[in-house]
């Protein structure tokens, strides 16, 4: 039987305080069966529920968080999300999903 490929059909970001950035990655990179590679940037955010933990995040109004996309299967997306749930339930981490349309290497 051949091995069938998934359709690589969401993108899920990730988004967490700067301070969670090695657990975030260690949970993708635990995963392997569900994330095969993920972009990471820096980036500031702030909302009006956020504990914003240190004076200098305070006085600013924001705080250094980290954002990584994976594009990845709709199924395995769920899949890890629930999984993030479970281990950390942690209102500093946030997430969304979005279609991906098409997805390829230029080789």
């Amino acid at each position: 039987m051949k091995n069938q490929m998934k359709e690589m059909n969401c993108c899920l970001t990730l988004v967490c305080h700067h301070s969670l950035e090695e657990r975030l990655i260690d949970h993708l990179l635990e995963h392997p069966e569900w994330v095969r590679g993920f972009t990471m940037f820096k980036m500031e955010g702030g909302s009006q529920k956020e504990a914003l933990s240190s004076m200098i995040e305070q006085v600013r109004g924001r705080s250094q968080r980290v954002a990584l996309q994976t594009v990845m299967n709709l199924d395995d997306a769920h899949a890890l999300v629930a999984h993030l749930k479970r281990e950390e339930n942690n209102p500093e981490m946030n997430y969304w999903i979005t279609p991906v349309i098409e997805f390829g290497r230029l080789i």
